[in-house]
């Protein structure tokens, strides 16, 4: 079968245009989920995706669906996508760049005046960062039936904002109703968000399974006093403790290995004001490893360090668990039609576990789906040094067009 290839230098403008929307002065990207900024980028890719031909409809949660019909009307389309918002400090290619390297694919077949028989769908899927409303994943998780659209519609960002506001705001509260689309398979195309293929060379990146990840919040307890007449010795402090346990997640994940992964990423502090001893903290928390049995040790690590902690400092700590995912296994068959791709193209490849959830992971249990990454250049990303190069985007962007030519043939 002779190999596609897409245009680079269109879907490098793309992705240089859709990165500016939001830009920060390091060279990344700010676009917090159902933003104003967010629902630029939104406008953005339906005009893109109408001017390619497609039907766009918006369905209830905000996810956008982006059809080209294929010749047989009663097929299941194949799918593919990932999501435009970004985190606070983000770069330019953290999911953007699987949207529009989908964009690419089906700009392409028209180029080449291609009709597959089944439809293709291109999703941009909603909140997929998880940074402005909790928890991630929110769209896709949402179409896939692992969570409720009520539930969903109800989180609230910290400013008290709950998405269902959110998507009227911004006008992307669809009528198309959640779910009920029955696809064929499901492909998306990522940027690596670590070192590996950076480290070994290689230009592609099979995901096959994923690591174990189990999320908290320790909700950390002590009494609120004047800091400066309280005593040491009488001090409850939740911050104190928070501060303890942060240093002991750290030293939980770096004593399993390269695999090991502990994080104390976000907290909320009451009261935050000058002058009081805080009363509560609430530090989210996640403990990760390729192994499943050692990502449960690492958890009951966690929660000795919880019960010393309090011990230690006359606090109340509870740790209570609000998401996780993994071990995940791809489809076999699916991720075969990638990497058939990627070696029919020439391009090296090896396989990988994700450490970190995408949109696919909940489409795994909803259809036949690959999962893939080109190199970061930087081994970084959610960060403004977030970068691959034209021709590593090129490269991904080749691949999808030609594992979802295949699929949808």
């Amino acid at each position: 079968m002779n190999m596609l290839r897409v245009n680079g230098d269109r879907l490098w403008s793309s992705l240089t245009e859709m990165g500016g929307i939001g830009g920060t002065p390091g060279g990344g990207c700010r676009r917090l989920a159902l933003s104003e900024e967010e629902r630029q980028a939104r406008d953005l890719f339906c005009r893109w995706a109408r001017e390619a031909g497609c039907e766009v409809t918006v369905d209830a949660i905000g996810n956008i669906f982006a059809r080209r019909e294929g010749t047989d009307p009663d097929a299941s389309p194949v799918a593919m996508g990932s999501h435009l918002d970004t985190v606070p400090t983000g770069g330019r290619f953290d999911g953007a760049y699987g949207v529009l390297a989908g964009l690419e694919a089906l700009r392409r077949l028209d180029d080449l005046g291609l009709r597959t028989r089944r439809p293709i769908e291109l999703v941009s899927w909603t909140n997929e960062e998880g940074a402005r409303f909790s928890p991630m994943t929110m769209g896709s998780s949402v179409f896939t039936g692992a969570m409720t659209l009520d539930f969903a519609l109800s989180r609230r960002d910290p400013a008290g904002l709950g998405v269902g506001e959110a998507l009227q705001q911004i006008g992307y509260a669809g009528d198309a109703p959640v779910g009920g689309r029955s696809f064929a398979s499901y492909f998306e195309v990522h940027i690596e968000q670590g070192p590996l293929l950076k480290e070994g060379g290689e230009q592609i990146g099979i995901v096959t399974g994923s690591f174990k990840a189990r999320y908290f919040v320790a909700t950390i307890k002590g009494e609120p006093a004047h800091v400066g007449p309280t005593p040491m010795t009488d001090r409850r402090d939740a911050m104190v403790g928070a501060a303890a346990l942060t240093l002991e997640i750290d030293r939980i994940g770096r004593a399993h290995g390269r695999d090991g992964r502990s994080n104390a990423p976000y907290l909320e502090l009451d009261p935050n004001v000058r002058g009081v001893i805080p009363q509560e903290v609430r530090l989210s928390c996640d403990v990760r490893h390729s192994d499943p049995d050692t990502a449960l040790a690492m958890e009951e690590e966690l929660r000795d360090a919880c019960r010393r902690i309090a011990g230690e400092r006359n606090l109340s700590i509870d740790l209570d668990q609000y998401f996780e995912f993994g071990p995940i296994r791809c489809d076999r068959a699916t991720s075969a039609i990638v990497r058939d791709a990627a070696s029919e193209l020439g391009f090296s490849h090896r396989d990988i576990l994700t450490v970190a959830s995408h949109d696919a992971v909940p489409m795994m249990d909803h259809c036949p789906s690959a999962l893939f990454f080109i190199p970061s250049e930087t081994g970084i990303s959610h960060s403004e040094k977030e970068y691959s190069t034209p021709e590593q985007c090129r490269d991904g962007a080749d691949v999808l067009l030609n594992a979802v030519l295949r699929a949808a043939a």
